[in-house]
């Protein structure tokens, strides 16, 4: 089922944000009258000042001063705790937000059947991390912001008592600095988002280049994908010092503006001094506040630019989490050991394809296309939407259409003849999850009994990224390990041993017909030693099913296939 055009229109940034400061409501609310408790102490502190000199110039005892002292200790106590606990609550629920973005944009990018994003997988990396983190600064901004609007009316509100035309000045000055510094952050936004993009960018080019790092070792294509990568950084570069500039220009005006502001309150509360119209006592608190308020109005103007920051790590990850559906899939789970069909599948290079493999069946198919066979591969492996082709794959006779993804997921398993290999230790690639119950029988049907013997650390040693410390032969037997130790009710190979020599892929093909004995397995191969372990053989030739037969029949009477699959 298609997706309406109504659906597929992204969730907006906006909706994102409020839904971090909704499930944190609680931790912002404590953080909130905290900082505001800090940036008080931090106000209360220029006007106890004023106090004291006023109150001790006409009561000159030590009694005074020793009280005076002890105020202002209260203050500085007040003011370190209230920062302490106050921050220490924003980042962890920062923190824990910024985990719960990564988590969320991580399982949707490991969903490539039910997502649709037009975004790489290294630019997915940098939403799940950069993204995720800056989003998740709304926790800190916003509490930040509000303590920074009660230092602000503190000050104009101590300032209007001494005189109202000084309280009316810190008002009419803030609401003209965030005027001016709000039109400024909207060209921030604007020029993060592309930076964002270019970077993530410039990431999803490394992650293809260290994937096609062999290839291109091959055939000397280092020096066009270095220039590649090189101009792609290059852009990233340009836009990251454009970036600089604006964020450079925002924060100098901010400083200029504050502290004209902070001068302009000196300079009137001098003024009103000299005239008699305030005592020394509100000079000395108006000059300190007047010092005072740069701090809050500089926090304060700067949050309209996180703001804009945040509101464009939004979007971007709009673009993943967001993202319409390919498919609606089902909900119903297929009966345990059930039969593979694909009954009518017209895909690429595959034309009316139809087989059916009963359940504890081992088949193999020989297939004189590579196109086909990956072809084949990937609508076994769910890599293809189900309205993407035409036709019905059934698992335990239910169309896969009406089966989960994690049910489907969990019933069938195709391994791809490219299968990747994870930094961490030859345990850990063949059982991720810790839990595998046939890790010895994997490792002795794969073959890879010779690599865990030839370390000390056995099956322990570690495996560095892709397996760049294995063969290609070690590489693709761990990989056949991994898919035998799931023991999966269906389990189908593509290429298993291409890798390895032809003594070592008659063994594995024995151990393998052996291991999956009663379960149903299907190999996409051209191996004679494979295809002679199966119990039958399908010949998938432009399209379609040719032939069936077992291995030594059909080399007795199909002179095509004998020349197909003798090497």
């Amino acid at each position: 089922m298609k997706t309406t055009p109504d659906t597929q229109r992204p969730r907006p940034g906006a909706d994102i944000l409020r839904t971090a400061l909704r499930r944190n409501v609680g931790a912002m609310t404590t953080g909130t009258l905290l900082m505001g408790l800090y940036q008080a102490g931090e106000t209360a502190f220029p006007i106890a000042l004023g106090l004291i000199v006023e109150h001790t110039m006409q009561d000159r005892s030590l009694g005074a001063l020793g009280l005076s002292i002890g105020a202002l200790a209260v203050i500085i106590t007040t003011v370190s705790l209230s920062w302490r606990f106050g921050m220490r609550t924003l980042q962890k629920a920062n923190t824990t937000e910024a985990h719960r973005w990564r988590v969320r944009v991580a399982a949707c990018g490991l969903q490539p059947v039910a997502r649709d994003v037009d975004l790489k997988s290294g630019e997915v990396l940098t939403i799940a991390t950069e993204d995720a983190d800056q989003t998740a600064d709304i926790i800190e901004v916003v509490p930040l912001l509000i303590s920074s609007l009660v230092a602000v009316l503190v000050a104009a509100i101590a300032l209007g008592l001494a005189d109202i035309r000084l309280g009316l000045l810190v008002i009419a000055g803030t609401v003209a600095i965030l005027s001016i510094l709000a039109v400024m952050s909207k060209r921030i936004g604007a020029s993060t988002r592309e930076q964002q993009a270019r970077v993530a960018r410039a990431g999803a080019k490394v992650a293809d280049l260290i994937t096609g790092l062999r290839p291109l070792h091959g055939f000397g294509g280092n020096q066009a994908a270095f220039l590649s990568y090189r101009k792609v950084s290059s852009d990233a570069k340009r836009q990251s010092i454009t970036v600089a500039k604006v964020n450079g220009v925002y924060a100098g005006t901010a400083l200029a503006l504050n502290a004209v502001l902070a001068a302009a309150v000196t300079l009137t509360a001098g003024w009103l001094a000299f005239g008699g119209q305030i005592s020394i006592g509100e000079l000395v608190m108006a000059v300190g506040l007047a010092q005072f308020i740069i701090e809050p109005l500089k926090l304060f103007s700067e949050m309209p630019k996180y703001v804009m920051i945040a509101r464009a790590s939004a979007e971007r990850m709009a673009l993943v989490l967001s993202a319409p559906p390919v498919t609606t899939p089902g909900t119903e789970r297929p009966a345990p050991g059930g039969d593979l069909e694909v009954d009518c599948v017209r895909y690429g290079a595959l034309r009316q394809l139809k087989f059916q493999v009963p359940a504890g069946e081992f088949v193999a198919v020989a297939v004189y296309q590579p196109r086909a066979a990956a072809d084949l591969a990937s609508v076994l492996a769910l890599n293809v939407p189900p309205d993407a082709y035409e036709g019905t794959v059934r698992v335990g006779g239910q169309a896969i259409t009406d089966l989960s993804v994690e049910a489907v997921r969990e019933h069938i398993l195709v391994n791809p003849y490219d299968a990747e290999i994870f930094a961490g230790t030859l345990r850990t690639n063949i059982d991720p999850s810790g839990t595998g119950r046939m890790i010895p029988e994997a490792v002795e049907a794969s073959m890879l009994t010779d690599v865990v013997a030839l370390h000390r650390d056995g099956l322990d040693y570690a495996v560095r990224d892709r397996g760049a410390n294995l063969s290609g032969g070690q590489r693709q037997r761990l990989s056949l390990a991994r898919a035998l130790a799931t023991d999966s009710d269906v389990l189908v190979l593509h290429d298993p041993t291409t890798a390895v020599d032809a003594v070592t892929e008659q063994l594995i093909a024995r151990n393998v017909a052996k291991l999956r004995r009663g379960r149903t397995t299907v190999v996409i191969t051209s191996s004679p030693a494979l295809l002679d372990a199966a119990d039958r053989v399908l010949v998938l030739n432009d399209g379609v099913i040719t032939a069936e037969d077992t291995h030594r029949n059909l080399l007795a009477t199909d002179e095509e296939y004998c020349v197909a699959v003798t090497r």
